[in-house]
């Protein structure tokens, strides 16, 4: 099994490195592969709207000049996906942001490539606005019906120099947990695929508040 970890921050190894690495060391010591993606240190362009995706249905965003259409492979053939972004103004990075307004945009408009994918999301902040972040991370996740695993609290960890966050007992606890809860998921959700159908997908219900 493989995880795709997505570093949304521009520091390739700064704390929101530091933290993905906690994660991904428990998901290893239980066999499972981690790719850390540093999307943060690229410049990636925004979504224009453009529609491109949803006619086409060829798994690519139109935009081209960034490595957006190569990750997205590789998060769609990986298992799981690991979401962290440093904390910019209580919110997640720019560039973390409009990768994600991206990837996902063309996940759901082929088929939604992410679905019943073991998904988990982490923000690393200096003092606070880690939860607005985490609960944007989250808000991807939760629309393309991934599967979440939990820790013993919310996914943020403190730290402002690249390193410091080591020093945050509990949020390297955290970060423990959640990927020691990642990886039995994972294995959890593998087993159970050959014991029981998944669910059916049904196509998306819109409705426009002004009609």
């Amino acid at each position: 099994m493989k995880v795709i970890a997505i570093n949304g921050s521009p520091r390739k190894e700064g704390n929101t490195y530091q933290a993905i690495r906690m994660v991904a060391a428990e998901l290893e010591a239980q066999g499972i592969e981690v790719e850390v993606l540093h999307v943060g240190g690229e410049q990636v362009k925004s979504c224009i709207a453009c529609g491109a995706c949803q006619r086409n249905k060829d798994e690519k965003c139109a935009l081209a000049g960034d490595s957006l259409n190569e990750w997205l492979q590789l998060m769609k053939k990986a298992d799981g996906l690991l979401l962290g972004s440093p904390v910019h103004y209580s919110n997640v990075s720019a560039v973390m942001k409009a990768f994600l307004d991206r990837a996902f945009y063309v996940s759901g408009a082929n088929g939604n490539l992410f679905r019943h994918k073991v998904g988990a999301a982490l923000a690393a902040v200096r003092r606070s606005g880690g939860m607005p972040a985490f609960q944007q991370l989250n808000n991807y996740l939760l629309y393309s019906e991934m599967f979440l695993p939990t820790a013993n609290y919310w996914n943020v960890i403190h730290g402002a120099v690249p390193g410091e966050s080591a020093q945050d007992a509990e949020g390297t606890q955290i970060m423990r947990l959640l990927g020691r809860n990642m990886a039995w998921l994972l294995k959890a959700v593998e087993t159970g695929k050959a014991a029981l159908p998944a669910p059916e997908a049904e196509k998306k219900v819109r409705m426009n508040f002004v009609r």
